[in-house]
């Protein structure tokens, strides 16, 4: 089930058309070629060669330092659709676009010259380094520092969890600049730092249900010296607020890569439903396979609408925490139930590899825990309803 591209409201024709080289690419080069590279497990360096050519590692990145300058909205809806082929191939852009807007938004002029045109182009790419061993959700928490030493930092601590960070050349990184701070957040601030200098090492990779070839690892910082012009913004102690801007961006992002992998899943229910037979007829004929297409069918167009309504927000400068955590957490979790139901519909076939149904009930669990789980979503959900505020949001009676 793909949307017309022409049907989403207030796209231009000029945004309209990179979706549908997008959509184009998808269906012709992705596609085809997915169920051979996972059970190959060979890194797609073609495709992401492919997906540079196109421009796809500057969707969030201004169009005068060589990005695409995309909307959020249009941002999001190329997001489903890479997510629609493979979700892999999302993920490689996720937090690379994160850590973009984040040197774009907070970061000064020499840094966003000296990153944003070779991440635009794919040949710099980066990753976020942000949970720790003891430091999940609770990122006050993070015992990571980077003490002042001479003309910069010494930067020391463990990452977990890193995504893309085995292959990353920039790593932007969340630190406590002033551990005594009170409260811890006014001394927490964030680091590009550049993989190559000395002290910063790739300690391990842990091995994943799925997404086998998006790298995910350990990375440890080794009384690293890192210049003080890699302090985001030039100025220290405003981490987390910057991180947290950014993380909004991520968070729609998963959320719509989550609605992409969820229609991936309703049209291979609704493909082979067509086609098993069962008394006779095709199963699409029995009326509890109709009620459960219907039922997916209603969920992935209210997780795509929820996760538009996001990136609008966002787009519009508003403060966008509660809709982008409602968007991600409403995304996943039904991301989740329609994949589950894609594989009852497949019965027995489901479970084995050799249907694709069983890749994307492995894939799905990662949008409920990743970019903050959805129980951490819910809780700044809650906090944002006591505190009174998005009443307009939420169209609460005065």
């Amino acid at each position: 089930m793909t949307a017309d591209p022409g049907s989403i409201a207030g796209f231009d024709a000029a945004e309209l058309a990179v979706l549908e080289t997008v959509r184009r690419f998808v269906a012709k080069e992705v596609r085809p070629e997915v169920m051979r590279l996972e059970r190959e497990g060979a890194y797609p360096e073609a495709l992401l060669e492919r997906m540079r050519g196109l421009g796809l590692f500057g969707l969030a990145i201004p169009e005068e330092q060589g990005g695409l300058g995309l909307r959020l909205p249009v941002f999001a809806a190329i997001m489903e659709e890479l997510a629609k082929g493979w979700t892999s191939l999302a993920a490689y852009v996720n937090s690379h676009s994160t850590v973009a807007y984040v040197i774009g938004k907070h970061g000064t002029g020499a840094q966003r010259a000296r990153y944003l045109p070779k991440m635009a182009t794919g040949e710099l790419r980066a990753a976020l380094c942000l949970t720790e061993p003891g430091a999940g959700s609770d990122l006050q928490a993070i015992a990571t520092t980077a003490r002042p030493a001479g003309d910069g930092f010494t930067l020391s601590g463990s990452k977990f969890f890193v995504t893309n960070g085995r292959r990353a050349d920039l790593l932007l990184v969340l630190a406590k600049t002033d551990p005594a701070a009170q409260p811890a957040k006014r001394g927490i601030s964030l680091l590009l730092v550049e993989k190559e200098i000395p002290g910063v090492k790739v300690a391990g990779t842990f091995h994943k249900m799925a997404y086998g070839q998006v790298d995910t690892v350990e990375i440890l910082f080794q009384d690293a010296l890192v210049p003080s012009a890699a302090l985001v913004g030039g100025e220290a102690g405003r981490g987390l607020q910057q991180l947290f801007d950014g993380l909004e961006v991520g968070r729609i992002a998963i959320a719509a890569s989550a609605v992409g992998l969820a229609a991936d899943a309703l049209n291979e229910a609704r493909r082979y439903a067509g086609e098993r037979k069962a008394f006779g007829v095709t199963i699409d004929q029995h009326q509890a396979v109709q009620l459960r297409l219907a039922e997916m069918a209603t969920r992935l167009v209210a997780a795509r609408l929820i996760t538009r309504e996001a990136a609008q927000a966002k787009a519009e400068g508003n403060r966008a925490d509660m809709i982008s955590g409602m968007a991600k957490l409403f995304a996943s979790e039904t991301c989740s139930a329609i994949v589950d139901d894609a594989l009852r519909i497949h019965g027995g076939y489901g479970y084995v590899a050799d249907y694709p149904i069983e890749r994307l009930y492995r894939e799905a669990p990662l949008y409920i825990v990743g970019e903050g789980t959805n129980d951490i979503q819910k809780l700044v959900i809650a906090r944002r309803i006591l505190e009174g505020q998005d009443i307009d949001l939420l169209g609460l009676p005065q």
